[in-house]
């Protein structure tokens, strides 16, 4: 059975690709932080084996993929800090930003690519955003950790194609999740996805279920899923 591990899976785009995989066959090991959350996922398949993890702990995140074959990593985790002109941010907030939407993200990579490239297979896939590609307001650090899984990602492409191993950026536009549940408030967040014309996580996870069908030789190396109608700028994932 093919084995998928995926972080960030107790919400939004992580937790329906893990049903999603699991649905159609996968093993999925599905990493976060809230147990409860994680339980939860158990129960709803039996190929989902939870971990709780905290991505920005090293040798904790070491010791959970420990001797696990992965042949498919999905790098979703990630956070948003408070929305607001660069200028104004905490540095706290920053350095926050930075280890969990690109420090964890390339260490975890790191982890797992010597196996693949031991067998000469596998599937690296990375959660980015559209604002990695256009210019929002007030999202400027997170814009720039987005921009740079997006390098990252070409080039750890650029480096293992040889080896057969595939690496696909997913470019995700407005998609309604509990990114900003944290930084806007009830009224705020209603609006933003006002109307049913946000896209669901779960067509980001039929999306990657069917690129990970592709045979080994088709290499989906980004898409983009946007929502049809026009969204405001601050509508990003």
């Amino acid at each position: 059975m093919t084995t998928a591990f995926i972080t960030g899976a107790t919400s939004g785009i992580g937790r329906a690709m893990a049903l999603a995989l699991s649905e159609a066959g996968y093993n999925v090991y599905a990493a976060g932080r809230s147990e409860t959350a994680l339980k939860e996922l158990r129960s709803a398949h039996p190929n989902i084996t939870p971990i709780a993890v905290d991505v920005t702990d090293r040798d904790a995140l070491e010791a959970a993929v420990g001797d696990l074959r992965i042949d498919v990593l999905i790098n979703n985790a990630g956070m948003m800090p408070p929305l607001g002109n660069f200028a104004d941010m905490k540095m706290s907030d920053i350095d926050a930003t930075l280890e969990v939407n690109l420090s964890a993200v390339i260490m975890l990579t790191r982890l797992v690519v010597p196996q693949m490239r031991k067998r000469g297979a596998g599937h690296i896939l990375f959660t980015g955003s559209s604002a990695a590609h256009i210019a929002f307001p007030n999202i400027a650090v997170y814009s720039a950790t987005k921009a740079a899984i997006a390098g990252f990602a070409a080039a750890l492409r650029a480096d293992l194609s040889a080896d057969g191993i595939r690496v696909t950026e997913i470019v995700a536009g407005r998609v309604e999740t509990q990114l900003y549940k944290g930084i806007l408030d009830t009224n705020a967040r209603a609006a933003m996805y006002a109307g049913n014309t946000a896209v669901q996580p779960e067509d980001v996870a039929k999306m990657v279920v069917a690129l990970l069908d592709l045979p080994a030789w088709a290499d989906v190396t980004r898409f983009d899923i946007m929502p049809t109608r026009p969204t405001t700028p601050s509508g990003s994932k």
